[in-house]
């Protein structure tokens, strides 16, 4: 799928079909690194588990990564967002792309839970808020998997 808006670059979303991590993925997550969203300290190349998906430019540039592990008829989501790629709506878009995943798994809802060690805790809670997700008292932010990803276009 490709999407193109003014503030947004046209993006192809691609499934991995074997995700490893690599210096892309490790861009992706910085500052925060992969410790902080439960990856553990992976090295290049090495396995991940879950489903993943890149986002890429016209020109083969990755933007962003998404992930998604789903269990028991909801999936928790991960979005990564390259550093130049930030604040342009790419993370928006890969959270919709991940939100039309689940919904093609039947899944109920998609959730995230922004580690208390995270850097920008506050702020990518309030960006999820703004994506519609909501606040659980577990700590948990979760968005009800509705076809609402399917017309959705980039806006941060």
């Amino acid at each position: 799928m490709t999407q193109q808006t003014d503030d947004a670059p046209e993006l192809t979303w691609t499934a991995e079909p074997t995700p490893t991590w690599d210096t892309d993925k490790a861009a992706a997550f910085s500052p925060a690194g992969p410790t902080v969203h439960g990856l553990g300290t992976p090295a290049e190349g090495d396995a991940l588990g879950d489903a993943w998906w890149r986002a890429e430019t016209g020109d083969g540039e990755v933007a962003a990564f998404g992930r998604l592990d789903d269990t028991w008829g909801d999936a928790e989501v991960l979005v990564a967002v390259v550093p130049a790629f930030r604040g342009r709506g790419v993370g928006a878009w890969a959270m919709d792309r991940l939100a039309e995943e689940a919904a093609a798994r039947s899944l109920n809802y998609v959730y995230n839970v922004v580690p208390v060690g995270h850097p920008d805790r506050e702020a990518v809670a309030a960006w999820l808020a703004g994506q519609g997700f909501d606040a659980r008292d577990t700590g948990e932010l979760r968005r009800r998997v509705t076809t609402r990803a399917a017309t959705t276009a980039p806006s941060q």
